[in-house]
């Protein structure tokens, strides 16, 4: 077993756009390729769980999410960093309609996501890092046993601002974006 990070999507990745339904609308944050890069040449599996209840919604279908995550990963290549699994929340516990609109314990702060990807990879959680903008974010990582870094990029700094004492106590690290993360995360790996 070994450890891994795990990623938010939108807003940590790649810039936040609400309901992400157009690939022309889909940019990379700025250092987010140098950090996965970084990530993976220290060896960690770098690993995206991501909530799109834009499918839920019939905002777009889960096809669309697997050509997201295929523009994604071309983007990433040309720029040296690669992601080993792609795992998505298409469901929305009041809005849209069935198979989608449902409770399921996949959705974040749920942690079908991060187990299905520790099976698959044969990931640690307890030796694995979250990385992410929003509070589902955090809430996943301490639900997994997983330690959290919350990222200001996206929803990132509206979070941080949101969050009580005890709360900000339990995060790792709050970092300026991905790339800034990635660079923490390696520095305290080597020690």
């Amino acid at each position: 077993m070994r450890p891994a990070v795990f990623l938010d999507r939108d807003g940590t990745i790649n810039q936040e756009v609400e309901y992400l339904d157009n690939l022309g609308d889909l940019k990379l944050i700025k250092g987010s390729a140098q950090g996965i890069g970084m990530l993976n040449r220290a060896g960690f599996p770098v690993i995206v769980i991501t909530n799109q209840s834009g499918v839920a919604r019939g905002f777009f279908p889960e096809e669309f999410v697997n050509h997201v995550h295929a523009a994604l990963s071309r983007m990433l290549r040309q720029e040296g960093a690669r992601v080993e699994g792609w795992y998505f929340c298409p469901h929305h516990p009041e809005a849209g309609n069935p198979p989608y609109r449902r409770l399921c314990s996949c959705r974040k702060p749920g942690t079908a996501m991060v187990k299905k990807a520790a099976g698959d990879l044969d990931i640690d959680l307890g030796m694995s890092w979250l990385v992410g903008d929003s509070f589902s974010d955090l809430q996943t990582a301490w639900n997994a046993g997983m330690k959290s870094i919350l990222v200001l990029t996206g929803h990132g700094r509206r979070t941080v601002a949101s969050l009580g004492l005890r709360d900000r106590e339990r995060i790792e690290y709050v970092a300026q974006d991905l790339l800034d993360a990635c660079k923490w995360i390696t520095g305290v790996s080597e020690r």
